[in-house]
């Protein structure tokens, strides 16, 4: 059964795009089969695998008749046209077996308003009735037809009517942060704001409107898998003083605020998964700034801990310092995969 996995911070600037494609990576890496949703109208997801400029296959998904994004996916219920939903053609990744892109599109935010007004009204207008649940059977159709494990969906940051419905119809999500005052206070927000979410989906799930429209609602509870604290400037392996400060805000207030608000609606794991990964504070992975591998890494469309010598082009001890920063980004991602599969294995026979 595909698992769905939401990566969604209302606050930007805290690589959660970079880190979708590169948790995505080391997934399919290890045997998995996952498609990565871009659900940003920005489409950085987009950009970053299918390249930003003069890419044939960047034309081609952006032409007004293309059916290979998700705009164009969710156009049947949203444009209310006869032929009912298909299952989106997704991209192959290059160099990656396994890993699949649904691209994101500009026009997406054209649906924001309609979906809106569609959540609202709890399907009380029968035209609209169909909508709340379009995205996941989207998904689900794409999903079956790739025999995906895994939907990585890189949501935007905003508290948008598109990511209150792709993160409450989610199995599990993560929540990316940087170590900076606004994340810390983004962790306090989401505490708010994910139940007041939550709330809105049971009440989706109950209504009858919904569930018996074409595309019904799912009955589901997403699960916080945990966060991940990136882009720290490192000293002698660790983080340096100022960032320390704010990762132990974020950890305090995920432990002290998020954690309890989102398990009394049962939306966290049992404590025993979150402990044998060796968890402080439910935080996934601790990642250091990429500096100036991650141009090299959107260049090459390649994930930093799978770049070549060539693609790197140094030589000497530059080309060495770097190839040991390549070990150090492979090991925490190779962590954080490992990570996901455990946490989000068998879950409900725990």
């Amino acid at each position: 059964m595909t698992k769905r996995i939401a990566l969604f911070n209302h606050k930007g600037g805290v690589s959660k795009t970079t880190t979708t494609f590169n948790l995505g990576w080391r997934l399919a890496s290890a045997g998995k089969r996952v498609v990565l949703v871009d659900a940003d109208p920005q489409s950085n997801l987009t950009g970053m695998i299918l390249g930003y400029r003069g890419a044939p296959e960047l034309e081609d998904f952006y032409r007004e008749e293309s059916s290979r994004n998700l705009k164009s996916g969710l156009a049947p219920a949203f444009e209310s046209r006869p032929a009912p939903m298909k299952a989106v053609d997704c991209f192959p990744v290059k160099n990656r077996d396994g890993l699949f892109l649904l691209p994101g599109h500009i026009g997406l935010s054209e649906y924001e308003v309609t979906l809106g007004i569609a959540q609202e009204l709890s399907g009380s207008i029968q035209t609209l009735q169909n909508l709340p649940g379009a995205i996941s059977c989207l998904l689900n159709k794409t999903a079956d037809k790739f025999d995906a494990d895994y939907i990585l969906i890189d949501l935007n940051p905003s508290l948008s009517s598109f990511n209150q419905n792709l993160l409450a119809t989610s199995d599990y999500f993560i929540v990316p942060t940087a170590p900076d005052y606004y994340s810390a206070m983004a962790i306090d927000s989401l505490a708010k704001v994910i139940p007041s979410w939550i709330d809105w989906s049971k009440r989706a799930q109950a209504s009858l409107v919904l569930q018996n429209a074409t595309y019904p609602f799912p009955k589901v509870t997403p699960k916080f898998i945990g966060t991940i604290i990136q882009n720290y400037r490192p000293r002698s392996g660790e983080p340096t003083r100022g960032f320390q400060r704010w990762i132990d805000d974020i950890k305090s207030k995920t432990s002290d605020m998020l954690f309890p608000a989102l398990s009394q609606l049962g939306m966290t794991l049992p404590a025993e998964r979150y402990q044998r990964n060796g968890m402080d504070a439910y935080c996934l992975a601790m990642i250091p700034d990429f500096n100036s591998l991650i141009a090299v890494s959107q260049k090459a469309r390649t994930p930093i801990y799978d770049l070549t010598d060539e693609q790197i082009g140094q030589t000497g001890t530059v080309l060495a310092q770097t190839k040991k920063s390549q070990a150090t980004f492979r090991e925490i991602f190779s962590g954080l995969a490992d990570k996901v599969i455990d946490l989000t294995s068998d879950a409900g026979s725990d």
